[in-house]
């Protein structure tokens, strides 16, 4: 089994990957773009409260019917919601 490259990442998400692993550790790594290398990659996992859930990101800009369920779920019992 191979690993995953980063040819399908996009430049940006390239770039924030050598900082990652650039020696000695580069510290101006912008955490938007760690965030969005993670999206890229896979799940991120998602902690409010005492819930714990696993969001994959969506194919376009817009998320799901059910990732808007869980997320009230999770925000609602967590004492968040709208005034």
């Amino acid at each position: 089994m191979t690993s995953p490259g980063p040819e399908h990442l996009d430049g940006r998400h390239r770039d924030t990957l050598r900082q990652i692993f650039q020696h000695p550790t580069s510290h101006n790594i912008e955490w938007r773009a760690v965030m969005s290398l993670l999206e890229a990659v896979g799940k991120v996992s998602a902690k409010i409260g005492s819930e714990l859930e696993f969001l994959e990101p969506p194919v376009g800009k817009d998320i799901d019917e059910q990732m808007v369920v869980d997320l009230r779920r999770m925000l609602g019992n967590a004492g968040y919601r709208p005034s």
